[in-house]
């Protein structure tokens, strides 16, 4: 078996991870120039330039940042297989999530998972609607995308809209409809009906202004009355909240209405939903599978989902 000198990996990691020679000579507890030789010698053995230095400032090569992915992977598994052995159960994981994902789904479920997995300890990353995967980011993720061969991909749920108003705005619907009648309150609104109503758009779903409403009429085979007024926000959150204070029908989905004690805020309205196309999915480095706490949190993100109905049995 041909090795590196395997003193360097450790602080070939760090360097890389904190941008200095300096930092990385501290939370090693060595000298700078003890660094320097590490990285000389990696370096030499490789035949490659892992860094380029411009005065203070320091970057990984292209060749640095591929072995850094390699590395860093190899490094966990080693402390992992490590503390397993050793009886040290404790899993310190990285999540990256959606903002929304995360806020409205998986934070009010954190309490659950620290009591059933209290070696569990999870650190959220907010991410993008196309992070990148790799363990420069995070361990795991919350994704859309199953753009990588090294990873692998556990469904959690399959994305619908749904349009959604406040208690107060329903109320508001029904009498402007004359559907105060309480028998008639369950009789499916037409998509009309619902042009007669501001509409809370989330362009960002779709990349363009209304097209979550575009989809969503575009279902029926309809477009968007030319009558609808239409109030644009960037983000479901947002969209949300201000459906929550009145202020027209949001379209939401499943995830977004999830156990939070504010979901008894929001009807929804007795419409069609639309699928958006997207599958979240639970996603983690294939390399990795047999680590506890990544199949710890897999397993428990998938009974959450059933038990939540974003998932099938």
């Amino acid at each position: 078996m041909k090795l590196p000198p395997l003193k360097s990996l450790p602080v070939f990691e760090a360097v890389a991870r904190l941008n200095s020679f300096s930092l990385a000579a501290d939370e090693l507890a060595v000298s700078q120039s003890a660094v320097s030789h590490q990285m000389k010698q990696l370096e030499t053995y490789l035949g490659e330039k892992l860094f380029w230095r411009s005065g203070r400032t320091l970057t990984l090569t292209d060749e640095g940042r591929q072995y850094l992915e390699g590395i860093s992977s190899a490094l966990l598994q080693i402390e992992r297989a490590s503390e397993q052995l050793l009886g040290h159960e404790e899993s310190r994981l990285r999540l990256s999530v959606f903002s929304s994902f995360a806020v409205r789904w998986l934070v009010p479920r954190l309490p659950d998972l620290q009591r059933l997995h209290p070696q569990v300890e999870l650190a959220l990353e907010m991410s993008s609607e196309n992070p990148v995967l790799s363990d420069r980011v995070a361990d795991c993720f919350i994704t859309i995308h199953k753009n990588s061969t090294a990873y692998s991909y556990e469904p959690l749920y399959v994305e619908r809209l749904f349009p959604v108003c406040s208690q107060d705005y329903w109320q508001k619907i029904r009498r402007e409809l004359g559907r105060e009648d309480p028998e008639a309150a369950d009789l499916p609104l037409s998509p009309e009906e619902v042009a007669r109503f501001p509409l809370l758009s989330t362009h960002s779903i779709f990349e363009k202004a209304a097209g979550d409403w575009q989809a969503w009429y575009r279902a029926v085979g309809l477009g968007i009355p030319p009558q609808a007024r239409i109030q644009h926000f960037s983000h479901m959150l947002l969209a949300l909240e201000a459906a929550r204070f009145h202020q027209g029908i949001a379209l939401t989905n499943d995830y977004m209405l999830s156990t939070r004690k504010d979901s008894e805020d929001f009807v929804r309205l007795p419409c069609h939903p639309v699928m958006t196309g997207d599958e979240f999915f639970f996603a983690w480095k294939t390399s990795r599978r047999s680590e506890r706490g990544l199949q710890l949190l897999r397993r428990w993100l998938v009974d959450e989902a059933i038990r939540g109905g974003l998932r099938g049995e």
